[in-house]
């Protein structure tokens, strides 16, 4: 498979085009302090088919072609626990559907499985007035005992988070990805379980959101994504960011031996 990344050095920040559960196989044994991403929801196969209204653009039911692909989050499970740190932890987005998947995977893993909620202040409105909004997604945790954890305040540390969905300037227009999350959410996320200087990992990229909270938070981040207009846009997104990292590298150790690929492939610029 052809590998086309970039390495943003003085971003500290390392972008991959292609599929994550190949690329994952690079990554050195406990190496991240903070996984955080959002994989498909597969709620597509649920959709009753988009709306189209003549005052406003049509109402999306049916995501994109990549949520119909199964995601089974026992795919991800045994690479997480062995790339993720003592001290790591893990926050991945998901949808009833798929919460009694994860629980069931990773539940006897960790010494910790919770979960927080995200609500929408501004969900797509109920058109025909059939059922409740679609106002709250969900977040599953995973951690150990003696992990990172940035206790804030009683008042800032429930497991609910209420913003609006991304609208205005944080919206990426072109490609529009339809799950894009909004940035509040996710360098709150950053700034509990991690450090300035740790690694963060998002391995379904999407438009760059994870990676632009973990970098304007003074993280390194290393980022996949296997849709190729996703992916320049989440370069173009994450170039904008000012910030630098006085390192030689991202702060991961490149020894591991049993890697499928050899490492330094990973921490190489391609130019081509």
């Amino acid at each position: 498979m052809k590998n086309n990344s970039i390495l943003m050095q003085n971003k500290g920040c390392k972008l991959l085009n292609g599929d994550s559960f190949e690329y994952i196989h690079n990554i050195p044994d406990k190496s991240i302090d903070l996984i955080l991403t959002d994989p498909p929801y597969n709620l597509s196969n649920y959709s009753t088919g988009n709306i189209k209204l003549p005052w406003r653009s049509e109402i999306n039911n049916d995501l994109a072609h990549w949520d119909k692909a199964t995601f089974d989050p026992a795919l991800v499970v045994d690479d997480f626990i062995r790339i993720l740190k003592p001290t790591g932890t893990i926050f991945a987005f998901c949808s009833y559907n798929l919460m009694g998947k994860w629980h069931q995977v990773f539940d006897d893993r960790f010494d910790t499985f919770q979960f927080m909620v995200w609500h929408k202040t501004n969900p797509v409105p109920k058109i025909y007035r059939a059922g409740f909004l679609n106002s709250c997604e969900l977040i599953v945790c995973m951690w150990n005992k003696g992990h990172t954890w940035n206790f804030i305040s009683q008042k800032e540390m429930h497991n609910f988070i209420e913003t609006p969905i991304c609208m205005g300037s944080e919206r990426i227009k072109n490609p529009k990805h339809p799950t894009q999350k909004p940035v509040k959410v996710l360098k709150h996320i950053v700034e509990i379980a991690s450090n300035p200087g740790d690694l963060v990992f998002d391995p379904f990229m999407g438009v760059g959101s994870t990676g632009t909270a973990a970098l304007e938070m003074n993280r390194h981040f290393l980022g996949i994504e296997i849709d190729k207009n996703y992916f320049i846009a989440a370069k173009k997104r994450l170039k904008t960011i000012q910030t630098f990292f006085p390192y030689n590298k991202l702060p991961v150790d490149t020894t591991r031996e049993t890697a499928k690929k050899p490492l330094k492939k990973l921490f190489v610029t391609k130019t081509s």
